[in-house]
């Protein structure tokens, strides 16, 4: 067998309107050629041992084993590459079940049409389908360590291109609106809608983000210098560079506790709270240098309080969570260890930011942090005693979040919004420590933390307590107001002769109303006046 091209389509297409992802493959046959599955020795049992799952596919006869019973009947192998390379992908953890087979008017040329999730893995599976079972053909079998490979390189791909949870929130607020959307080929962004009217994101920073509210975020003292200078409550913090001044920074702030911290760290690198004294404080700030690309560290006052994180977009606060540090509770027989293990196999915990919970990892840093409870590894806490393992409330550590949006008070409401409006973000992440959010923060010497250019949305999406906010929706509000959906008209020209002279036409006329008219002919893409790309590329 040979493969003579392999096409990718992203829309509705010949085959099928509402299966816009496929892949076309033109495949010839070569000396298989009507020759039929079940002449050929060996064949049907070498495919159902190293494909078992196949019977879970019910192709014509519309039962379990359907698809199977028609290869020990008889088939063409068009057929059944087409429903391997759907089986690989589905193994890979990608659920795809549209294909078909079709012989084109060249004897022994098909097209075998395949329903991909991933572009990449969509071809990659057309293509190991048909090494499968080339060699199902003349060995009677494929080799599991090719398969296993197989398997794995797709995940790979699948697991490149997966959209953080904050990305696909918003993907998935766009296509209940109607609103189309493409991933582009750099920088992981996102394009919602179509030319003149289309919007870029980048996980939460949209084309409106303005680079001076992102640089101004990622200077955390920078930062607090703006907002105190405006009023807004911010923690008593100084800024220094050598590990000789830290003595004296800890001084002007009001002496211990203290939290230290990298100028420019994120996701709670490097940070230390709660510093009691001078050994702690030596350990910390070498943590926060080593974190900090500038080796700049901030010495600041630790206020007592619930972390707090505020997400305000367009001005306007959509979402409170209060994120709770990595804990296990104790039930009088486990030892943290067990606990810790126990709490780890909740099926929303995983590694990365791609899970709706992160896996608690024991380190130094939580060690220490339980030796300050009075806790090792090995203790065995009492029923419903909590054991904390984090200093920090980031979920990326193992923390938690309860949804309190719907308890924030009026005052704060509006002193959140305009600190994102001070540092200039239109999507921005508030962190914040206060005693009681219910209350506004200058009655419970509440502080204004950091504001977080490019804020995660998972913990507002899917909190672990409480209410899942709907803040993409807020986005995309943002994005395109009113009843906009980012598209842009088209028009689709078919026929036998004439559809290059009937699309110029179109297009000339279009240009009269003042619009920037794209158009695909037999010589090449137009945009306006200009050839973009040479070549018939009418299809």
């Amino acid at each position: 067998m040979k493969i003579l091209k392999l096409q990718t389509l992203r829309g509705p297409n010949y085959w099928s309107i509402r299966h816009h992802k496929l892949v076309v493959m033109r495949l010839d046959l070569e000396d298989l050629y009507e020759r039929y599955t079940s002449d050929i020795p060996g064949f049907y049992k070498g495919l159902i041992e190293v494909l078992p799952s196949l019977v879970e596919h019910h192709c014509s006869p519309g039962v379990r084993g359907g698809f199977l019973s028609r290869v020990e009947k008889g088939t063409l192998m068009g057929h059944v590459i087409e429903h391997v390379a759907l089986e690989l992908q589905q193994l890979a953890q990608m659920p795809v079940g549209f294909g078909r087979t079709r012989e084109t008017s060249t004897p022994g040329i098909f097209q075998v049409v395949v329903e991909y999730g991933n572009e990449q893995a969509g071809r990659y599976a057309a293509r190991a389908a048909v090494r499968l079972c080339q060699s199902i053909v003349e060995t009677g079998t494929y080799p599991a360590t090719e398969l296993q490979q197989d398997l794995e390189d797709l995940k790979e791909f699948k697991n490149q291109a997966s959209l953080g949870p904050s990305t696909e929130a918003i993907v998935k607020e766009a296509e209940a609106r109607g609103i189309p959307w493409t991933q582009l080929g750099a920088r992981f962004m996102i394009q919602l809608g179509y030319g003149i009217n289309q919007k870029r994101i980048q996980a939460t920073l949209s084309n409106q983000t303005g680079i001076l509210g992102v640089e101004l975020a990622c200077d955390k003292e920078g930062t607090k210098t703006i907002l105190k200078d405006s009023g807004i409550p911010v923690p008593r913090g100084t800024v220094i560079r050598y590990f000789e001044d830290l003595q004296g920074a800890i001084e002007d702030v009001g002496g211990y506790p203290i939290v230290i911290k990298p100028l420019d760290g994120n996701h709670g690198r490097g940070i230390t709270i709660d510093v009691r004294n001078w050994e702690e404080a030596e350990e910390a700030y070498d943590l926060a240098s080593k974190a900090s690309k500038t080796k700049t560290v901030i010495v600041e006052r630790y206020y007592t309080g619930k972390d707090h994180r505020v997400l305000v977009v367009n001005g306007r606060v959509v979402a409170v969570a209060e994120r709770v540090p990595a804990h296990v509770v104790g039930d009088g027989k486990s030892t943290v260890a067990k606990l810790i293990e126990e709490t780890n196999k909740d099926p929303q915990r995983g590694d990365g930011h791609d899970n709706v919970l992160t896996r608690i990892k024991v380190d130094k840093a939580a060690l220490a942090i339980l030796e300050r409870q009075g806790y090792s590894i090995d203790s065995i806490p009492k029923k419903e005693e909590i054991c904390f393992l984090r200093a920090t409330a980031n979920l990326s550590t193992g923390g938690i979040a309860v949804d309190r949006t719907d308890e924030i008070h009026p005052e704060n409401v509006w002193l959140f919004s305009r600190a994102a409006k001070i540092i200039g973000l239109d999507i921005a992440g508030i962190d914040v420590v206060t005693e009681d959010i219910s209350k506004p923060l200058r009655e419970v010497e509440g502080v204004i933390v950091e504001v977080n250019a490019a804020p995660g949305f998972r913990m507002h999406v899917a909190p672990s307590r409480g209410l899942p906010r709907n803040v993409a929706g807020a986005v995309i509000d943002m994005l395109f107001p009113g009843s906009k959906n980012g598209r842009i008209p088209i028009f689709s020209i078919t026929g036998t002769n004439g559809k290059t002279t009937t699309t110029r036409l179109l297009a000339h006329i279009m240009k009269q109303t003042g619009k920037v008219v794209g158009y695909t002919t037999t010589d090449g893409t137009y945009l306006g006046e200009y050839l973009a790309e040479s070549g018939d590329n009418t299809g």
